[in-house]
């Protein structure tokens, strides 16, 4: 006997709660930094390379598009970095309940904010 089941296609309507957002994000911010590794090991091969390299690196770390990349790089890790510990917290047996697991993803968030605008200054 095959129960037909309601089912939603409209995926704009579904609303996670803001502990899955944070550990999708978390999952997002590992391959972004993953990534960003690899392009940081191509840079700094080229700059190693001889010093004409070097100085043609130098000049290209002055533009907006890499320093953004150097930002959204430095931001990636600082979510992953502060969300890897509430998981490793979440793991000892601690924020398992959805209240508390809901605040301190608000409170990863306001932290991964604030690094990120110190990230901003650093790079800018």
């Amino acid at each position: 006997m095959r129960k037909e089941r309601p089912k939603n296609l409209d995926l704009s309507t579904v609303k996670f709660p803001i502990t899955a957002t944070a550990s999708i994000l978390h999952r997002v911010s590992g391959i972004i930094v993953f990534i960003a590794l690899a392009i940081f090991l191509f840079i700094l091969n080229c700059s190693l390379s001889s010093a004409q390299d070097f100085q043609l690196v130098q000049g290209y770390l002055d533009t907006f598009i890499v320093e953004f990349v150097f930002w959204g790089a430095l931001t990636g890790l600082a979510y992953h970095a502060v969300f890897g510990v509430r998981h490793m917290i979440q793991d000892l047996g601690y924020w398992e309940e959805m209240d508390s697991a809901a605040l301190s993803a608000k409170v990863g968030f306001a932290i991964t904010a604030v690094l990120s605008i110190l990230a901003g200054v650093l790079v800018w």
